[in-house]
């Protein structure tokens, strides 16, 4: 089943003390902090990447996978409840994930 619109758009809301973004992706949604990816939406529930630091701050949170074959993400939809501590989780893993690398430009195709 594919994520709801208005699932990302409530999130999107409550989560409105970061600059998030969101990009739908084969039904699904991928949440962006400046350019980086940092938690995917699948099945209207939110899995936050489990970077080192996201697993400190958040030891005892269930985790699984986003979708079949996925390795196991912080199931951070309880989070929502506790939105100061959502927004935090998702700034440790802006912070712990790389620069997204810059995209190569586009070929002209020649005559």
């Amino acid at each position: 089943m594919a994520t709801q619109a208005a699932t990302i758009a409530h999130m999107l809301d409550t989560l409105s003390a970061l600059p998030l973004t969101s990009r739908r992706m084969f039904g699904e949604y991928a949440l962006y902090l400046d350019g980086k990816t940092v938690a995917f939406v699948c099945d209207d529930t939110l899995f936050i990447k489990p970077t080192p630091g996201a697993l400190a701050m958040l030891p005892g949170a269930e985790r699984g996978p986003a979708y079949p074959g996925s390795k196991d993400y912080i199931i951070g939809s309880d989070l929502l409840d506790e939105p100061d501590l959502c927004c935090q989780a998702l700034r440790v893993v802006w912070e712990d994930s790389p620069a997204p690398k810059p995209k190569a430009p586009r070929r002209r195709k020649g005559p």
